[in-house]
Order: structure tokens, then C-alpha cells, then sequence
């Protein structure tokens, strides 16, 4: 290393005098790179084929495309989806073309493809078709929506997963010795400190050393979980609010309720918020929680998520959390049922099927005398002067759909005494000389 590099790579970020030059150094993602996986043998065979990396930020997108240029001696390019089109897509592929000539392969990295629209996206299939160029994507949003089917069909999707808190560890410790600038400062840790600092890292290997870079450029050598505080006062959210982490986590909080599970909701509950989520998000997603998973097993539920929400939006942040944390908690612990939301949507989908069905005679209401003349109303029974407020025998649905039960409350919570509600007036129905319908 000259002194000219030397000199600029003490002005380079940490992650980025620590990337690493080998696939050796390269720390994660061993379900993708095991020596029996499809990209290690297509490492062992030189033939790289297109590939998309999905994942978080800070697991090693760029740094893995690099080292694959690397292992099979190909020309690494580079485009930014946000500072890119299709003029520099040309320009690089009229550079691929002559290296293909020369028998050298090209590898075209292109960060945050998923920003690039679908004409930027179909301006590579040819040249991907062709062998011109090897591509790799990297994304931190599903490429099931993100990408157009004609690029993903001829692109291998990796998913590239949050580092381990053992990862993290070891680019901390590597960091700590091999970074010259790092290893003058002589940095030591408390455990409670060092815990917390990979905690905070959330799986991300950058956010971890600029974190890093932070405490050192502070001057203090030894690091405790109080002046670890002190110097990260803001540490950065947890998720991107409009990224695949959040939607993630929203998904795992759903599922904690409607799995019954109490502690897992909180914590993922409380992640949200720590991430920067707005309450009022979680707020409304409870209250679809309470119709769609508990539904009439317990009917307060609906009430208590209601009245969660307006005492968020009356007390603001942080008072009114609590109470959506209460609501949380109390529908994880409900009963559960999806019988309501079963229901709704079968009885959508038999409107929709059915079309239009007349409402039946004696269901209509008949305001005029002519109406009445023409027999429209004729034979309503009003329920409440019936036998227990009950017309038995009587229908209330179209002639062609009067055997539908889309309703099927379950044996639990208050809807195991709907149900019975319910088996007891069919009895009633069919003891009933009464048919509507002959």
C-alpha cells in the first residue's frame, strides 16, 4: 500500500477499510455460501450466474457481489439505481462487450434495483440473455413486487438474512485489532455494554461499526452501559417504515395476538414503537386484530381496541401508549375466533357469484296503497309478537340462497353461547309448520 492510499483510506468510513478482500474474511450468510449450496458451486466452477440479494441493510449486499467479481477473476461495475438510467446501463454494457471480446466475464452490481422502473429493468434482459453481463441486484424490499417477473425469472433470488449477534461479535472484535486507527485507541467493553451496543445494532453490520466509530472518536478507552448511553443518546430506528423489516414486524405482532401469546405481542409491540413506528399504525391494525381473530368470542375487544385508539389520540405520545399496550395484552389473552371474519368474506363472495337477488315479498316494505294492493309486505310476521321474539320457519334470505349457514360461531369465549343461541332456534325452525318457500 503506497502512502498515497494509505493516507486516503484513513478518511474512509470504518465498514469500509474493514469490507473484506476474500471470500475467506467474508462474515454471515453461510446458508447461501456452505460448500454444498448452488452459489459455491458456481464459485468452484468460475460460471456465475445472475442473482438478486434480498435482505436488510448492512448484511454484506455489495461486499458479497464484490468478492464473487473477485473469486472468479471478473470486472466488477457498479451502478446506483438511484443515480442510474438507461444511458449508463448502455455505457456499461458497450464496455462489457469489449472485455467479453478480450475473454473477460462482467459482473454489473446494481444497488437498490427495486428504485429502477420497469423500462430500467427490461433495458438489461438482453444483454443478461446473452452473456454479456453477469447481474446482480441487491434490494431490501421483496422482489416479488419490487422486481417485473421478466427479469426475476432470469435472476437467482438469494435472501440474505440479519447477522447473528455472534457475527456481529466477531466484526466488532476484528474492527477492535485489525483497523489500524481503531487498535491505537485501545477500546475495551463492559459485557452489559457490549450487549447492548450489538442489540442496538439490530442485525446490521454497518450500523454497528459507525456506532463504533462514534465511541471512538469520543477519545474514552474503557466503555461501560453509562457512558455508552451518554454517547449514543439517538440511536437509529430499527426498521425503515416503509421497507420489508416493518411489515415484518407489524406481521409478527398480528400473529402474537392471534396466537395467544401475551409476551410476544408486547415485545414486538413495544420493537415497533422503538423503531419509530406511528402508534396510531398499531393502533387501527388493532382494532382489525379485534374483529378479524377475536370477533364475537369477545365482543369488549372491539371496544377496548376503540377506546385504546382515542386514548392515544387525547394523551399523544408517551402516555397514550400504555394504553395500547393494555389493549395488546388483553387481545392476546382473548378467546379467539375468525368465525365473523369467515363469514364476511364468504357471504362477499356469494354476492358476487349470485349477482342481484330480489328482495323477497314479505320482506318489503309497502309505504302506499297501491303497494299493499299488489300484495307487497303481505305476510311479514313481526317478530316481537311471536313466541319468544321468534318467527320460526320464517326466512330472510332469497328464495334461491334460504339454506345458506354462513355464520359458524365457534365453541369458545361468548360465541359457544351464540352458538347454542343459535342450534336452539333451528330446532324451532325445523318443529315449525311454517315454509316460507313451499
Amino acid at each position: 500500500m503506497d502512502l498515497f492510499e494509505s493516507s486516503n483510506r484513513r478518511f474512509q468510513p470504518l465498514a469500509e477499510r474493514l469490507r473484506p478482500e476474500t471470500l475467506a474474511d467474508y462474515v454471515g450468510q453461510s446458508h447461501i455460501l456452505g460448500p454444498d449450496s448452488v452459489l459455491a458451486k458456481a464459485i468452484a466452477a468460475g460460471q456465475l450466474h445472475s442473482m438478486i440479494f434480498w435482505g436488510p441493510p448492512g448484511v454484506g449486499k455489495t461486499t458479497l457481489a464484490r468478492l464473487l467479481a473477485h473469486e472468479v477473476d471478473a470486472e466488477f461495475v457498479s451502478l446506483s439505481a438511484v443515480m442510474s438510467g438507461v444511458k449508463e446501463i448502455r455505457q456499461v454494457v458497450d464496455s462489457a462487450k469489449m472485455r467479453q471480446q478480450q475473454g473477460r466475464q462482467t459482473i454489473l452490481f446494481v444497488d437498490e434495483v427495486h428504485r429502477f422502473n420497469k423500462s430500467q429493468q427490461d433495458a438489461f434482459l438482453p444483454h443478461v440473455e446473452a452473456g454479456t453481463i453477469v447481474f446482480v441486484g441487491a434490494t431490501t424490499e421483496n422482489p416479488s413486487f419490487e422486481l417485473n417477473k421478466a427479469l426475476l425469472s432470469r435472476a437467482r433470488v438469494y435472501r440474505l438474512t440479519a447477522h447473528t449477534d455472534e457475527d456481529l461479535r466477531q466484526l466488532l472484535n476484528r474492527a477492535c485489532q485489525q483497523d489500524d486507527e481503531l487498535a491505537s485507541k485501545q477500546l475495551s467493553f463492559s459485557e452489559q455494554a457490549l450487549a447492548s451496543l450489538i442489540a442496538w445494532a439490530d442485525g446490521d453490520a454497518r450500523r454497528l461499526l459507525t456506532m463504533l466509530e462514534v465511541i471512538a472518536d469520543a477519545g474514552e478507552q474503557h466503555i461501560d452501559s453509562d457512558n455508552l448511553l451518554r454517547l449514543l443518546p439517538d440511536r437509529q430506528a430499527l426498521f425503515d417504515k416503509h421497507g420489508d423489516a416493518f411489515y415484518e414486524q407489524i406481521s409478527a405482532l398480528h400473529k402474537a395476538v392471534r396466537g395467544s401469546s401475551p409476551d410476544g405481542a408486547l415485545y414486538w409491540f413495544c420493537r415497533m414503537l422503538a423503531g419509530g413506528c406511528d402508534p396510531f399504525y398499531i393502533a387501527r391494525r388493532l382494532i382489525r386484530m379485534a374483529s378479524e381473530d377475536i370477533g364475537n368470542a369477545d365482543p369488549r375487544a372491539l371496544t377496548i381496541a376503540m377506546d385504546a385508539w382515542q386514548a392515544q389520540e387525547r394523551l399523544g405520545s408517551p402516555e397514550g401508549e400504555l394504553s395500547l399496550a393494555q389493549a395488546v395484552l388483553y387481545l392476546a389473552s382473548a378467546p379467539k375466533s375468525n368465525a365473523v371474519y369467515k363469514a364476511f368474506n364468504e357471504m362477499k363472495r356469494i354476492v358476487a357469484e349470485h349477482g342481484g337477488e330480489p328482495v323477497p315479498n314479505h320482506l318489503c316494505n309497502a309505504p302506499t296503497a297501491l303497494m299493499k294492493e299488489q300484495g307487497i309486505g303481505l305476510d311479514y310476521r313481526y317478530a316481537h309478537d311471536e313466541p319468544d321474539a321468534y318467527a320460526a320457519g320464517e326466512v330472510y334470505l332469497p328464495e334461491r340462497l334460504q339454506d345458506l349457514e354462513v355464520y359458524q360461531p365457534v365453541s369458545r369465549g361468548l360465541e359457544r353461547k351464540i352458538a347454542d343461541k343459535l342450534n336452539y332456534l333451528k330446532e324451532l325452525d325445523r318443529q315449525s309448520s311454517v315454509k316460507r318457500y313451499d
